[in-house]
């Protein structure tokens, strides 16, 4: 079982906190209520496309899930460079062999059954979330089979559009839960299939651009800064009218 620091743990979520405020406009989700702890083991899968899909689960797990101990796969060659990492619940796997493949079953099997949450990227690369197929690597499905009594594998879909503002977006939905039995066969093509829907429907209310349809978690940046944004200011206080730091607007998401 990988050790968690608790100090380092409480550093790395504060600084989650911190870099979302500063580098997105806002962080939004939908079908938070899914994200809860069933009374069995559970994982939460992702598409993987960029280098903020960590810190995702980070923050997700600092604001919704914080009683629980949270635990990622890293590639052993990468966790190498970031080895305080390990502090936070990252274990190694050797990617791409036989001994890679059991390390993460075996970690990943006595953390569920544990009763940690544990944050798969089975893609096992970066990839762009309009690419087809999602092409899963074995694990997952694997390792899902071998929990004992079972365990639940909620997807969830990952995208960072830019709307109205200099700052992107970070959306975020959680797909329908999939349960999976001990020794259920042909799980893979399930686990795709749900998370393909959560992508797809994220697709969808991106498009729209309206932030009703989304629980905002985390509200950061606005407006484009520097000179521009005092001269709004002084323009608002002159006109005795309020300042609005957004360049557009948008109606106001439920909390």
């Amino acid at each position: 079982m990988p050790a968690i620091s608790r100090p380092i743990l409480a550093f790395f979520r504060s600084t989650a906190r911190r870099y979302f405020r500063r580098q997105f406009h806002a962080v939004r989700a939908r079908n938070l209520e899914r994200f809860t702890h069933p009374g069995r083991p559970l994982i939460v899968y992702a598409n993987h496309g960029s280098w903020w899909d960590p810190m995702v689960s980070v923050l997700l797990a600092a604001e919704r899930m914080s009683e629980r101990r949270h635990y990622a796969p890293m590639d052993a060659d990468a966790l190498k460079r970031y080895v305080i990492l390990r502090s936070i619940g990252i274990f190694p796997v050797e990617m791409h062999t036989a001994r890679g493949a059991a390390q993460f079953l075996r970690t990943g099997k006595a953390i569920l059954e544990s009763g940690g949450v544990l944050w798969v990227t089975p893609q096992g690369r970066f990839a762009d979330p309009r690419q087809r197929p999602l092409d899963f690597k074995p694990g997952l499905a694997a390792l899902a089979a071998k929990v004992e009594g079972g365990c639940t594998l909620l997807p969830l879909a990952i995208e960072y559009p830019f709307w109205d503002e200099r700052l992107p977006e970070t959306l975020l939905h959680f797909g329908e839960p999939v349960h999976v039995a001990p020794g259920e066969q042909d799980i893979q093509l399930k686990l795709e299939s749900a998370l393909l829907v959560a992508m797809d429907e994220l697709k969808t209310v991106a498009i729209a651009r309206d932030p009703r349809a989304f629980t905002t978690l985390r509200q950061g940046s606005a407006g484009a800064g520097g000179f521009y944004a005092l001269g709004k200011r002084l323009a608002a206080l002159l006109g005795r009218r309020p300042y609005i730091a957004e360049h557009t607007p948008l109606p106001e998401a439920p909390e």
